[in-house]
């Protein structure tokens, strides 16, 4: 029997070297306790913003402790993540975590005392110091949100909320992970195993169709069950939405989630517009999938179950490697050398060993390369989680080596372009490159599915929020039957005629944790569109696309996200980049159905 390895058992090739933030805990140690020197050195400036010099100052300080803190956590949480068993690093953990409260909490004056300054006299403030003008697009963006700040008083009176608001989401959380149990199913060999939220996905993509059928029917009887108190949750949730909009003075839940991107409402709008006139598209693939899984009639729990079967390449993690360096290629000299370095100095943690964090990230500090966690096992799905892990890695690696401190952050709504890009490029050269049919057909069927789940599932799901947030505002009840009718609805428009809709599947809004992060999916589905247009002008424009996506890369948040993707060429505030990722999907279609 194979077991687990220990992390000594690995060899030290194969792990990232944490040194490179700090060579020792002592240095941890120095910083930790210098962390709460600038904390109160910084709460010195209280009500004392007032002038050019403390402005700067303050701004100053607030990026050395926002610098340290980075350090400290991400060194602290990516040794626990090597071994979650270590009580040395759960309680070192625990220590940053509870610093990066404290550092919350002292610098939370800041902004309310900048928006307190005459908006002419802050800008007389920003002419005057030369240092101070690094920090006009920060200040910029403070001041956008002056109309809907309230006063000191009321802030804290909506500060003291928070936690009472957060519960609703918390409630969700232990019902859907804690409390709620599964029925036991057999599976393919005939053994009972009880469905959990961890294995439903791989039960759905069983080639036993009794076993996907009693996989979804168990999981959707379970939530039936529960569904009034779903609803209750997910209405309180909806209603907390409608009333932090309300009382900070915008038009709609939807406006205030957008505004922190400085968005358009009528982006989102476009969104949901252009992937109704091509929804075609995916009745057509549907029809394919029945064609040739043999169905005289498919249903919902069929979507999920992979075309190709058999398909199952296996690959080193040195042969991985290599693939991804081949296939990013595209991309130019410099991208690849800095994927060289990055796979050579140990950015990396590669294997499984018991006790490390599951799943795979991108992650670290300013000041410090970036690092990758993976667990990899040395399927095809890895050799892209490599590209797509890499991507973040470089985009942050970009962003960091250009920009100041307050600005190398990148925004979610642009962090998943620079991965699934990578990701992109990949399947394109493996398909040029392969002459096995079986690998082809995989591969189409993977991208295929990428397109299905990230851009008409998360669209569908971002429609369905639009949809019971309007309701609530016009103050209609988000009653367990109102809400299962809404989403069975959309069911039907997206997936069309060629597919039985399960009454099951009208409970599925009650499984899904991200419909507790408002208005946050539709970012999936612009994200992954924007990918495949730069992608597409890179290989066929190259150089000058791969110089214009560079500069997308080092652009972090020093503008507003749609504009730093302008500079690669998307233009989100018309539909043209979702359009041509959807005709990207039509011609993999094609290819497919021939």
């Amino acid at each position: 029997m194979e077991t687990l390895r220990n992390r000594n058992e690995i060899d030290e090739k194969y792990k990232w070297r944490l040194e490179d933030i700090y060579e020792n805990e002592e240095l941890w140690e120095e910083d930790y306790k210098s962390t709460k020197q600038l904390l109160e050195e910084i709460a010195g400036f209280k009500g004392k913003i007032n002038t050019a010099e403390n402005l700067l100052k303050v701004l100053k300080l607030n990026d050395q402790i926002g610098m340290k803190i980075e350090k400290i956590f991400a060194y602290a949480r990516m040794r626990r993540d090597e071994d979650n068993t270590n009580p040395r690093y759960q309680a070192l953990t625990d220590r940053a975590m509870q610093l990066s409260i404290e550092a919350s909490s002292a610098t939370s004056f800041i902004a309310p005392e900048i928006l307190s300054i005459d908006e002419g006299k802050l800008r007389a403030m920003i002419e005057k110091l030369e240092e101070l003008k690094v920090y006009r697009q920060y200040l910029d963006n403070l001041l956008r949100y002056k109309s809907h700040v309230l006063s000191p008083e009321e802030e804290r009176i909506l500060a003291e909320t928070q936690t009472m608001a957060q519960s609703i989401s918390n409630i969700y959380t232990m019902l859907n992970n804690a409390d709620l149990r599964f029925p036991s199913i057999k599976d393919e060999q005939g053994n009972e195993v009880e469905l959990t939220h961890g294995n439903f996905i791989s039960f759905m993509q069983s080639g036993n169709r009794d076993v996907r059928r009693s996989a979804f029917n168990a999981m959707y009887d379970t939530y039936k069950k529960y569904i009034n108190t779903f609803a209750a949750t997910m209405a309180g949730n909806v209603k907390k939405d409608v009333f932090y909009a309300s009382i900070r003075k915008y038009n709609s839940s939807l406006e205030a989630s957008l505004f922190d991107d400085n968005v358009d409402v009528s982006v989102y709008d476009n969104l949901i517009d252009t992937v109704h006139k091509r929804l075609e598209a995916l009745h057509r693939y549907v029809g394919i999938k029945k064609r040739l899984l043999g169905l005289d009639e498919m249903h919902m729990y069929d979507l999920y179950v992979p075309l190709i079967q058999e398909y199952d390449r296996r690959f080193t993690y040195e042969e991985a490697v290599d693939l991804v360096l081949e296939g990013l290629k595209p991309l130019g000299d410099e991208y690849i050398s800095l994927l060289k370095e990055g796979f050579s100095s140990r950015w990396i943690d590669v294997y499984e060993n018991r006790g490390k964090t599951s799943g795979a990230y991108s992650w670290g500090a300013y000041g410090v390369h970036p690092y990758v966690l993976l667990n990899f096992q040395g399927n095809l799905n890895d050799v892209f989680t490599i590209a797509h892990e890499m991507g973040h890695a470089l985009h942050t690696y970009y962003s960091n080596s250009v920009q100041p401190y307050v600005y190398a952050d990148y925004r979610i709504i642009l962090a998943e372009v620079a991965s699934t890009c990578n990701e992109a490029i990949l399947i394109d050269y493996l398909l040029k490159n392969t002459s096995d049919e079986k690998e082809k057909l995989y591969l189409l069927n993977h991208f295929l599915e990428e397109f299905r789940t990230t851009v008409f599932r998360q669209v569908m799901f971002a429609e369905f929020e639009k949809i019971i947030h309007e309701m609530a505002e016009r103050g209609e009840a988000l009653t367990a039957e109102a809400l299962s009718k809404k989403y069975y609805e959309l069911n039907k428009l997206y997936y069309g005629d060629e597919i039985v809709v399960d009454e099951g599947i009208s409970y599925e809004w009650a499984r899904i944790p991200h419909f507790y992060r408002n208005f946050y999916v539709y970012k999936y589905a612009t994200g992954f569109s924007a990918a495949i247009a730069i992608s597409q002008m890179i290989m066929n424009e190259g150089e000058a696309a791969v110089e214009r996506y560079k500069e997308f890369l080092k652009s972090g948040s020093s503008d507003y996200p749609l504009n730093i993707l302008k500079k690669a060429g998307v233009d989100l505030t018309v539909p043209k980049p979702i359009d041509d990722a959807l005709d990207v999907f039509e011609k993999l279609l094609d290819e497919f159905e021939k």
